[in-house]
């Protein structure tokens, strides 16, 4: 596949995720989240074992539950502990800086350049996430700020590490034992905090299945892919389209207006998406050396 394509399916992963707003609201209204979040990682996890029929030698078992920890058990605990003491705009635009942290990570973790061009990017989405969806009446909340900055840092460092620790399997396997470890490390979690079931009416299973296949395995097997194929920069500058695409299911399913702000913080988002990928393409061999030639002189 050409690198556009690989990004065009990457893109996919942050997309379904800004549906998670509606189907949890709409399809799972006043579910423990936490318990939805393990319902979410240990089906898939399992069930991509099963089709996959590969678990972890020894020496990966380790990276591969603080892989699960970092990507799916301390990021949702922090999302959600965030999600319940601040506004979801605050909430958001605090974990869109994680592109930042990505590039810092990967700069000083898998030697990945750090451009100018690239945090610009990420800084001109962070500030396209605000305008689209920070309101006026936004209050802030200490111990919520701090668990969505926590997340912002666990998911970018899932992500780096997700591409320095590379086994030599397909990416739907290393998809399956990092779901069925954050499934596993999610649920004492969930127990500890609210055990209870979400009502498993219709609606209540469609959006659990919506959440573990599309939103959940489907949407992580293209997140890691990518980061394996473009690197963790150029995914990062993907997630700004999260957030995007939780407005625009809100203006076309829930009748939500859009205001003109938002529409320019959408406008900024798109941008930043086109500035990230152009600032992470891998330049040609003869690029770097010329480069690197300039650097020694």
């Amino acid at each position: 596949m050409t690198r556009n394509r690989d990004i065009l399916l990457t893109a996919l992963a942050p997309a379904a995720w800004g549906a998670t707003y509606i189907v949890s609201t709409e399809l799972l209204p006043g579910a423990p989240t936490l318990t939805v979040a393990a319902l979410r990682a240990l089906p898939a996890g399992l069930i991509l074992l099963a089709l996959t029929r590969a678990l972890p030698g020894r020496d990966w078992i380790g990276r591969v539950f603080v892989l699960g920890a970092l990507n799916f058990a301390i990021f949702f605990a922090c999302l959600f502990a965030a999600a319940y003491r601040l506004p979801g705009g605050v909430a958001a635009t605090l974990g869109a800086v994680q592109p930042l942290i990505v590039l810092l990570l990967a700069w000083l973790w898998i030697n990945a350049p750090l451009t100018w061009a690239a945090a610009s990017a990420a800084l001109m989405g962070l500030i396209g996430v605000g305008m689209l969806i920070l309101g006026p009446g936004a209050a802030f909340d200490w111990i919520g700020i701090a668990a969505a900055l926590v997340g912002a840092v666990s998911m970018a460092a899932g992500t780096v590490l997700t591409r320095r620790w590379q086994p030599p399997v397909p990416p739907l396997t290393f998809t399956a034992w990092q779901l069925t470890a954050g499934g596993i490390l999610l649920v004492p979690m969930a127990l500890i905090v609210d055990p209870r079931l979400p009502v498993m009416d219709t609606r209540g299973v469609l959006g659990l299945l919506w959440l573990g296949t599309a939103g959940g395995a489907l949407a992580y097997w293209a997140f890691f892919r990518g980061i394996s194929r473009l690197g963790p920069s150029a995914v990062a500058a993907l997630g700004f389209l999260s957030p995007l695409s939780a407005v625009l299911l809100g203006w076309v399913i829930l009748g939500q207006a859009l205001t003109p702000l938002q529409m320019l913080g959408a406008a900024l988002v798109l941008g930043s998406v086109w500035a990230g990928q152009r600032a992470n393409r891998p330049q040609p061999t003869g690029s770097r050396n010329a480069a690197l030639n300039r650097a020694r002189v």
